[in-house]
């Protein structure tokens, strides 16, 4: 959703970022470093390490960031491991939508890629349509509230 997002607000979005490459540029988004190293030490669990995170990103980012950081960081914590407790794989719809970005990040790598089936060349050419019809249904939707809240 982060790729799709940023191609909706036509942000400038280094997925690299996810994987902890430091050689990664910034892009669009605000405060990115101290984003990535609060992530990182997060899902290592390394508490050293996410102490000075922590204490990065509320020196450069202040409390509001932080605060939403770590709540955003402790939900996906949650959802992950309930969807890896009951083994949920990605429906075919979001394997479709979301195959170059799994590539890209090379999420076969973790352990719990197992419960999600490889894209078939099917599902993988079906890819290439749904991400743009996905993109022209969300500005639709986005104009349709806009025109209703007016």
């Amino acid at each position: 959703m982060l790729s799709l997002s940023a191609e909706l607000s036509e942000a400038t979005v280094n997925l690299q970022m996810i994987n902890g490459d430091e050689r990664a540029t910034d892009g669009d988004v605000a405060h990115a470093k101290v984003l990535m190293h609060f992530a990182e030490s997060f899902a290592r669990r390394d508490e050293t390490a996410l102490t000075q995170a922590r204490t990065a990103l509320l020196n450069e980012a202040g409390p509001d960031v932080l605060v939403d950081t770590a709540g955003v960081a402790a939900n996906f914590q949650r959802m992950v491991r309930i969807a890896d407790s009951i083994g949920i794989p990605l429906d075919d719809r979001n394997v479709a939508l979301s195959a170059g970005v799994r590539e890209e990040l090379d999420l076969q790598r973790f352990a719990s890629a197992k419960n999600t089936p490889q894209a078939s060349l099917k599902v993988r050419l079906m890819s290439l349509i749904a991400r743009p019809m996905a993109k022209r249904m969300i500005k639709k939707m986005e104009a349709q509230r806009s025109k209703s809240e007016s």
